[in-house]
């Protein structure tokens, strides 16, 4: 990769990480489904605006419906899961436990679409469930109904993830990148909104919060998502998708510069397993990494 591909990679990378950051910052004052909901509708409006000032045309009607579910299964669910999961666990531990977005993924083609499980893909699955197990097994931290529920949540936006990749890659050939990511964010909006007017926070946010939530919407998604449709133009699908190695990493980092999170042993070894867990599903066999998050999101990111 060239030099100027290389800074655009760790910048999505750092970017996406940061994500994790802004949920953690913002969710406690906003909750869960509002802060989601004002992330995907301002990050719509982000996203279209840069349609309309590049001139280029949106199509998203003719597909409404694959949109919706789409909406719900990249944006809306996992977004929301993970902004509740961080109202307990660290920045890092969210972050890391999205990585294992690429496990789900495979399991998901394989029944959904019977797409096989190539043996160093089994061996990856397997390894990505060891990390997981390294990460909330055991230890005085991960005791009680209230401690495990987080994680899950962790993991069920991970598989929302898995199913948003292949119901993508099944659906949305052929449908321009921007197209997608505004579709997507579009019906996220819309599916979120009557939910969220019962969760309407009862104090103004503070200027730290409403500082996070658009650096959330804007530069985490808007901004990221443009980014990431670059960097694939540029340098192709594949390399694009070893951000999924970086925005865990990142996320740690920010974590502990900006809100005092300790990395133990634990965590670091848990990531290790787990993205190896990756590096041993990526190597199994083609995998379509367009429309992959790590967010989240993640993919992309929280």
């Amino acid at each position: 990769m060239k030099p100027k591909d290389v800074l655009m990679l760790g910048a999505l990378a750092a970017i996406w990480g940061g994500s994790f950051l802004f949920l953690r910052i913002g969710v406690p004052a906003l909750g869960p489904v509002v802060l989601i909901e004002v992330r995907v509708l301002l990050a719509s409006a982000a996203l279209l605006g840069f349609a309309l000032v590049a001139r280029q045309p949106v199509r998203v009607a003719h597909r409404w419906w694959q949109y919706l579910v789409l909406g719900a299964a990249n944006a809306a669910v996992p977004f929301t899961l993970i902004a509740a999961a961080e109202l307990r666990i660290d920045v890092g531990l969210a972050a890391i436990l999205n990585a294992t977005t690429p496990v789900f993924t495979a399991l998901v083609a394989w029944a959904w679409s019977r797409a096989r499980l190539t043996p160093m893909k089994i061996a990856g699955v397997v390894l990505g469930v060891a990390g997981v197990g390294v990460l909330v097994g055991g230890g005085k931290a991960m005791h009680g109904i209230w401690a495990w529920l987080p994680a899950a949540f962790s993991l069920l936006a991970a598989l929302s993830y898995g199913v948003a990749n292949v119901f993508s890659e099944r659906y949305f050939r052929g449908e321009k990148p921007l197209d997608i990511a505004i579709g997507q964010q579009l019906g996220a909006t819309l599916l979120l909104l009557p939910i969220s007017l019962l969760f309407l926070p009862h104090a103004r946010p503070d200027g730290v919060v409403i500082v996070s939530v658009l650096m959330l919407a804007v530069v985490c998604t808007a901004v990221a998502y443009l980014l990431y449709f670059a960097l694939i133009h540029s340098v192709g699908a594949l390399r694009t998708s070893t951000v999924t190695f970086l925005v865990p990493v990142f996320a740690v980092i920010w974590g502990a510069l900006f809100l005092g999170e300790s990395i133990s042993l634990r965590m670091a070894l848990g990531l290790l397993v787990i993205l190896s867990s990756v590096a041993l599903i990526a190597g199994g066999g083609k995998i379509r990494t367009e429309t992959l998050q790590t967010d989240a999101g993640h993919r992309p990111e929280g």
